[in-house]
């Protein structure tokens, strides 16, 4: 059966009309796309294959934690079960200064709105289909390594990808998170706030979608977007977000490191990479000898 009928079927289970699908592009995990309904009217909708797994309840308990907690905006969600998830309809962005500012206004209210003392979320978690460790942690540092980046190292298609030395490598990385990465209380992220995964109101107004919250550092999210392929004009999201949040010069220094767990993510889903196993390799490349780099 085609993907966009089974998702029309599971619609017609959970009683919607659903008439026609028009397909997303650009997720790799669901079944998803804008619904038009008998009576005209649109949602959008996903849906999974295999067997039912709790990505979509997580999913719609991240977005209502990230409006109710963090202010930000989320679609309304209109059925979340493990079979199917219906949303709002939203609009495509408008990608000018605007919205980059307006944008750095939303996460930084996130971010300074949401501080805590612990590094976690109340419950498991996902990103894309693989589970996303959110035990509590008063430790950042440790949370990080272990929760974020090491545990990655058991998948199959990532232990395939790197060499003993390049895991050993790793591994003394994250034994010098403390000297990488400065101390500060982590708060409400978004958890993969790639420019896919930003859309807008009919208005104009921001809104973020497929969370994988968690309590982190916000570094977590501005490394999605620095990282991540983005529009030039992003560059105002930066300048913004650096001057409402007060954050330091160094930040930049630090965002290939936080995008560890993307690409390690990405190899784990992935049979090509897309060029992440490279990238890691350069970002762990001073750590391949003992001791490490020299750090301030």
């Amino acid at each position: 059966m085609p993907d966009e009928k089974i998702l029309v079927e599971r619609l017609h289970e959970a009683g919607y009309a659903a008439r026609e699908v028009e397909r997303a592009t650009g997720g790799a995990v669901a079944i998803a796309g804008l619904v038009t309904l008998e009576d005209d009217s649109q949602v959008f909708a996903k849906t999974l294959l295999g067997p039912d797994r709790d990505i979509f309840p997580v999913e719609a308990v991240g977005l209502t934690e990230l409006r109710e907690i963090g202010g930000a905006v989320t679609p309304e969600i209109l059925c979340a079960s493990p079979r199917l998830l219906v949303l709002e309809k939203m609009q495509p962005r408008r990608d000018d200064e605007r919205f980059w500012e307006r944008l750095a206004h939303t996460v930084a209210a996130l971010h300074t709105s949401t501080t805590s003392d612990r590094f976690g979320w109340h419950r498991p978690g996902w990103l894309g289909r693989l589970r996303q460790d959110n035990t509590w942690d008063t430790d950042g540092h440790t949370f990080l390594a272990e929760r974020r980046i090491l545990r990655w190292l058991a998948e199959p298609l990532v232990e395939a990808a790197f060499d003993a030395a390049e895991r050993r490598a790793l591994e003394r990385l994250c034994a010098a998170l403390p000297e990488l990465v400065p101390k500060r209380p982590p708060c409400l992220t978004h958890g993969d706030l790639w420019q896919e995964n930003i859309v807008a109101t009919a208005g104009g107004a921001p809104v973020l979608i497929d969370p994988a919250v968690s309590y982190n550092w916000p570094e977590i999210d501005l490394s999605m977007l620095w990282c991540s392929p983005r529009p030039p004009v992003s560059e105002r999201f930066f300048a913004v977000y650096q001057e409402i949040t007060g954050i330091d010069d160094g930040w930049r220094d630090r965002m290939d490191l936080f995008h560890l767990r993307e690409l390690l993510g990405v190899i784990a889903h992935d049979d090509d990479d897309w060029g992440a196993a490279e990238a890691v390799r350069k970002i762990i490349a001073p750590f391949r000898r003992d001791g490490g780099p020299a750090v301030a």
